[in-house]
């Protein structure tokens, strides 16, 4: 599910998106997604999408943390949360270095095999 909110977020044009695996680092999630947008609106764009996408497959946050409008949004699933940061949070927080022992999760790897299989079963 962390890769479905990976992929609604490149839907909405959200940067640096990346996965990381902090299963054996924490205890209270397993994955954390994080990705990052130049606008407030952006941000709202992205976190709305990630969680429609989601409902979709019958999985809705438990918590969600920042409003509309800030610049940092905050969608936690349990078995993985949703970092949406404006740019220049992100710049300034740097998340994937505070939590730098983490695997980076392959997603996108994922995503191009499907695009591949979809384009040839077209054709």
């Amino acid at each position: 599910m962390a890769c479905e909110a990976a992929r609604a977020a490149t839907n909405k044009q959200a940067d640096d998106i990346m996965i990381l695996d902090v299963s054996e680092l924490i205890t209270i999630t397993d994955y954390f997604v994080i990705c990052s947008g130049g606008t407030e609106r952006q941000l709202d764009t992205v976190a709305e999408a990630v969680v429609t996408r989601l409902a979709g497959l019958g999985v809705k946050p438990v918590r969600r943390e920042g409003e509309r409008g800030e610049r940092w949004l905050l969608l936690d699933f349990v078995d993985f949360v949703v970092h949406i940061l404006h740019t220049e949070e992100r710049e300034f927080y740097r998340l994937e270095n505070l939590w730098r022992d983490a695997p980076v999760v392959e997603w996108e790897h994922e995503r191009a095999a499907a695009a591949e299989t979809a384009t040839e079963a077209s054709g």
